[in-house]
């Protein structure tokens, strides 16, 4: 694999408290997952790289005003969101988890729908910055993450889905959305993105 560092960038989705800890909302969906797939830490170690060699690292995050007052809950996952008062901005749960947070060069992209091209700048930033490729990684494969590669792609951004930094709420749901994008977008590993972001991969390359 090769990448350009300077128009690549890879984006972590959704790693907000309420989505991918224990104590949050939807938690009980993706937070076993995400620890036994060791996601934080992988994720970690891919912005980390990205950051060192130059590529523009993104984080999107979901969140709407307290009251849902710019929320149009057409689905049942946003009418859930509703139900549980979760992810209203301002609050600790809607943040990006500790261990990942942003530093003062990434970008920050909060939007209210499942995908986070709709309604967000998250396009206009990228095109801006010159990117044409963007790596993704984060919660969950086969919403978020699935439904954002989807519009990359028909966008026309080179599309990479980095499989081992992604998860579901099972394995089933993650496999069968892999296996779906595998139609749309290149899907790779943690180690072969680093390798392609790095000069020498052994400084961040992941182990099982």
């Amino acid at each position: 694999m090769e990448l350009n560092p300077s128009r690549t960038a890879v984006i972590a989705m959704h790693l907000q408290n309420d989505i991918v800890t224990a104590e949050g909302a939807m938690g009980p969906f993706f937070a076993a997952q995400v620890e036994s797939r060791g996601i934080i830490g992988i994720v970690g170690t891919l912005l980390a790289a990205a950051r060192s060699a130059g590529a523009t690292v993104v984080y999107t995050r979901v969140a709407w005003q307290p009251g849902y007052p710019d929320m149009h809950a057409n689905s049942p996952l946003l009418q859930m969101t509703v139900r549980d008062q979760s992810l209203i901005d301002g609050t600790e749960n809607a943040e990006i988890i500790s261990a990942l947070k942003p530093e003062n060069n990434d970008l920050v992209i909060t939007h209210q729908r499942v995908g986070s091209f709709a309604g967000s700048q998250l396009d206009t930033l990228l095109r801006g910055r010159g990117i044409d490729t963007v790596i993704f990684t984060g919660v969950a494969t086969n919403v978020s993450v699935e439904g954002t590669a989807r519009q990359a792609s028909d966008l026309g951004y080179r599309t990479i889905i980095v499989a081992d930094a992604c998860s579901a709420a099972d394995d089933a749901a993650h496999d069968a959305s892999i296996a779906s994008l595998g139609l749309l977008t290149e899907i790779s590993t943690s180690n072969d993105i680093l390798a392609a972001l790095s000069t020498n991969p052994s400084t961040f390359a992941v182990t099982a």
